[in-house]
């Protein structure tokens, strides 16, 4: 059972009893942060109080562009939470309550891996050997990016806007349509939705004018993100594709309010649109002009390409389609009248980490991508091993030299409409090696957008019209698509017709290397450990922090011949097999790592089956380049030694080379082949969030709201944070439609002491046979006492100069939370005399608002000067001085006004406020 408790403990000191004055200064500097100290934020930080609820404020020297991944406050390693942009796109806030109490130390912030609050180049260690390209790999017999025999016809339609749940403007309807002409019957329907972009712009304006508001301000337009696919449609349509392509500006500039970052709404999007084809399909004459002019669309036959967080909407939608969400959740109300047969998922997040197990899917990993930098969208591959069948093929694809933006022309500089960006933003001090402009493993716009139009029509071309003869360019069998050169793409795959495996999360023992874990930060269990150069998008950090049941197994040999073994708990077979497949990767821009591999059966029979080479893939420090390649040997070896190839209990990995490092990430039986899908019954697991009031007296028991829907029962694993420390726990839970497997009480004692908010999170993860929709929820006690009123006694306000004025300020009533109070310096009535800043002592100047003396001005005229006070909880009163200095100068008897602010940070009219003279000393 937990109970609610009201403590907030402020980073930046308390103006001291009886004491001298500190505080923080809101400087739009650019500086990694440090760790708090002295009382003080790290530059570019600061908490503002002049709002009903303290805010912990960021704000970036550069612009920080709307980008895809999210924004992340941290502190110590942990996760704080997801601030809100304001519109200025330099200034980031975020609420603090309950669940972020303790001193903020050592505060960073983080976006898709990458840290927001540190110059890119600085203080970076580059590789020693030359970055290259990897070799080109054999073509393929069959290239998909070669355009097909129809004429193609572009419009676009505007419907009504929707309301979606949880967002208080409608979202428009909107699309680009491009389909064959000169054809007959039902053609497959293509699906693109955009990512997360700026979504208004001024016609003349630069980029600082482009901005997330919705619906988009007087004298500007909207940014047409849904325009940026008109190549890969174009490829699409001479193929036989009805194509369309959809708007999401209005959830763009909102979904920072949804606790899944908007998933739930653009897959309420998606099937909107789809709802709309349906009808059109089987009634076209109240069809837009564009889509009765085009072949009718095929609605069994659907492929949804999403880029970014498009990526996850359309990963979503396949979920939503499958297994029904909570109406209440949902914009769509009607009936599934489609089937998803794959999804393209381009530099997608993930941050619920649940692909859909049984809709196929391809994964676009760009190698030099700035925005979702740590390739979280591997998750969708690795996610999906043992939740379900296995008969669904899950690929990813790594570009080499590929940004996020380029993808979409709209967001490409020289192609758009709007201001656009190369997202990598590289230091022209410390060029990158391989993202560069000038590397020579950069692939310019063209090239990535034909690259990227090539594989979507794999895609299709594999899990819509089911031709095989492309499958090799996505499942790791070492083929390429000649349309894509001179990309260099590899691929690798788990699903489709791979039969058992071994898999580090199933139960296995190591020798000779050890199991670690992908997402601990400890360097003794962490996989890669602190020497890294770059990351591993099979780590991917969720927001958990530590995770249970997410390993790989590191090999570090310093000779040649000292063998590695892998034993399952039971015994695997590979019989039917053609080869073993494994998933390997070694360090960034290593050569020559050769592996022999070998299998041993229940009766201690061993084969060698051959020997597998593996360079690693070009990186930098900035790069998550640590992926896995897929390897495989044939089991010919082990038929001819004899070997029972259904009861294989071992795995060997032995290295030929004289020293290096290898993570196995899996091993499985493969064949060629791709299987027929069908989706399972599972159940489905959605996480709600309850708000509560604390209430005035007794204890109240709340359980956070879980739904479990569909049909079957599976396991999930639940995690849940500790709102006092930010620390989660875990543990797995067997789930059942109608069951009550998810429990997690919140007991509340009731009181009238004004406190803070306090959300009690839980995250929940699919493990075997279930599927999980909303992943995020808990409940959210809220406060329903008044805050205490603020008074101020004067102790000493009137003093000759070199003495400190001295203010007591008091609280109506002891709170169960530090409350703040922000004053700020206004200039004194007419006639008056203003203290300066060489009346006041120079290093509480400095302290209060990192100002000079220099050049002499009146207080109220010091950008950056205000009293922060912060009462701790349960204290009533505190005192407060500002220290003067005595001069040679005779002057006049000088003043000083300290206004306490409102809600918006401005000085309130009649306020409390600490009011001060000096006399001369002379």
């Amino acid at each position: 059972m937990v109970r609610t408790r009201r403590i907030w403990v402020t980073a930046a000191a308390v103006l001291a009893l009886a004491g001298g004055v500190s505080g923080t200064t809101a400087q739009a500097q650019q500086a990694p942060a440090a760790a708090v100290s002295d009382g003080k934020l790290p530059p570019g930080w600061h908490i503002d109080r002049g709002r009903q609820a303290p805010q912990l404020v960021w704000r970036s020297g550069r612009r920080v562009p709307m980008g895809d991944a999210r924004v992340e406050f941290r502190a110590d390693g942990r996760l704080l939470g997801a601030p809100k942009p304001e519109r200025d796109g330099h200034t980031f806030r975020l609420g603090l309550d309950g669940a972020r109490a303790g001193a903020l130390k050592n505060l960073q912030v983080w976006s898709g891996g990458r840290r927001l609050d540190t110059r890119p180049g600085a203080a970076v260690s580059r590789p020693a050997a030359a970055v290259r390209p990897p070799a080109p790999l054999p073509a393929n017999p069959v290239d998909p990016g070669k355009p097909g025999p129809y004429r193609t016809r572009t419009g676009s339609y505007r419907l009504a806007s929707v309301r979606l749940p949880g967002f208080s403007v409608p979202v428009e309807m909107q699309a680009v349509v491009v389909a064959p002409t000169g054809i007959s019957g039902a053609r497959p329907l293509a699906l693109f939705l955009h990512g997360r972009h700026a979504t208004c712009y001024a016609p003349h304006g630069g980029s600082d004018d482009a901005s997330g508001a919705w619906p988009c301000p007087a004298g500007t337009l909207p940014v047409p993100s849904h325009r940026g696919y008109l190549r890969d449609q174009r490829l699409l349509a001479s193929q036989g594709y009805v194509t369309v392509s959809i708007s999401a500006n209005g959830i763009n500039g909102q979904d920072w309010q949804a606790e899944d970052g908007g998933a739930q709404a653009r897959s309420s999007l998606i099937r909107l649109h789809l709802a709309h084809w349906a009808d059109w399909a089987r009634d076209p004459r109240h069809a837009p002009p564009v889509v009765r002019e085009a072949p009718r669309a095929d609605l069994s036959r659907v492929l949804l390409i999403g880029h970014s967080r498009g990526g996850e909407g359309v990963n979503r939608a396949a979920l939503d389609s499958l297994y029904p969400p909570p109406a209440g959740q949902d914009g769509y109300h009607g009936r599934v009248r489609w089937h998803i047969s794959g999804t393209v998922l381009i530099g997608p997040t993930v941050f619920g980490q649940n692909p859909v197990p049984d809709v196929p899917s391809l994964t676009v990993l760009p190698g030099c991508d700035g925005d979702v930098s740590d390739l979280q969208g591997e998750v969708y591959v690795d996610g999906t091993r043992a939740v379900s069948t296995g008969r669904a093929l899950h690929s990813a694809v790594y570009v080499t030299g590929a940004d996020h933006n380029f993808f979409n022309t709209e967001w490409t500089p020289g192609q758009a409409q709007a201001p656009a960006e190369d997202d990598f933003s590289d230091d022209p001090d410390h060029p990158d090696p391989v993202c560069s402009p000038r590397a020579a493993t950069r692939l310019t716009a063209d090239q990535q957008h034909r690259a990227g139009s090539t594989y979507i029509a794999a895609a299709a071309r594999l899990f819509v019209a089911g031709d095989d003869k492309v499958r090799p360019l996505l499942d790791g069998s070492g083929r390429r698509a000649p349309s894509a050169d001179p990309a260099r793409v590899l691929a690798h795959a788990v699903g489709g017709n791979r039969g058992a495996g071994f898999l580090p999360d199933g139960g296995v023992t190591v020798t000779g290397g050890r199991l670690c874990s992908a997402v601990d930060p400890v360097p003794a269990v962490a996989c890669l450990g602190e020497g890294a150069t770059g990351v591993s998008p099979h780590f991917a950090q969720w927001e958990t922090g530590r995770e249970a049941g997410r390993h790989a197994i590191a090999l570090h040999w310093t000779s040649a011949g000292s063998p590695a073994r892998i034993r399952t708990a039971r015994p695997v077979s590979l019989s039917g097999a053609d080869a073993l497949a494994l998933r390997v990767f070694v360090p960034p821009n290593s050569r020559g790592t050769a592996l022999d591999v070998s299998v041993t059966d229940s009766h201690g029979r061993r084969a060698t089956l051959g020997r597998v080479r593996v360079d690693g893939l070009p990186g930098s420090d900035r790069t998550a380049s640590y992926w896995a390649r897929e390897l495989r040997v044939p089991l010919t070896a082990a038929r001819r030694a004899g070997l029972d190839l259904r009861s294989v209990t071992s795995l060997g990995l032995t290295p030929r080379s004289g020293s290096g490092r290898a993570w196995l990430m899996d091993a499985w039986a493969w064949r060629p082949g791709t299987p027929a899908v069908r989706a399972a019954g599972l159940p489905r697991v959605d996480v709600g969030r309850l708000t509560v009031a604390e209430g005035d007296s007794g204890v109240r028991t709340y359980h956070v709201p879980v739904r479990v829907s569909g049909r079957g029962s599976g396991q999930v694993r639940v995690y849940v944070v500790d709102p006092a420390t930010g620390t989660a726990k875990d543990r797995l839970v067997t789930v059942a439609p109608g069951g009550h497997g998810i429990d997690v009480p919140v007991e509340v004692r009731g009181n009238t002491r004004y406190g803070a908010d306090v959300p009690y999170d839980v995250l929940v993860k699919a493990v075997h046979g279930a599927v999980v929709g909303s992943y995020r929820g808990g409940v959210t006690v809220r406060n329903d006492d008044p805050a205490p009123t603020v008074t101020v006694t004067p102790l000493a306000d009137r003093v000759t100069e070199g003495s400190a004025l001295k203010w007591r300020i008091s609280l109506s009533a002891a709170a169960d939370t530090d409350i703040g109070a922000l004053f700020v310096p206004v200039p004194v009535g007419s006639g008056g005399t203003e203290l300066s800043t060489k009346d006041v002592d120079p290093r509480w100047l400095a302290d209060v608002s990192g100002a000079d003396p220099d050049p002499e001005r009146p207080l109220s005229q010091v950008d950056g000067l205000y009293l922060w006070l912060d009462m701790p909880a349960g204290q009533t009163s505190l005192d407060v001085t500002v220290p003067t200095v005595r001069d040679q100068v005779t002057e006049p008897a000088e003043s000083v006004t300290f206004r306490q602010t409102d809600d918006g940070g401005h000085p309130m009219p009649g306020g409390p406020a600490l009011t001060g003279t000096v006399l001369d000393a002379s």
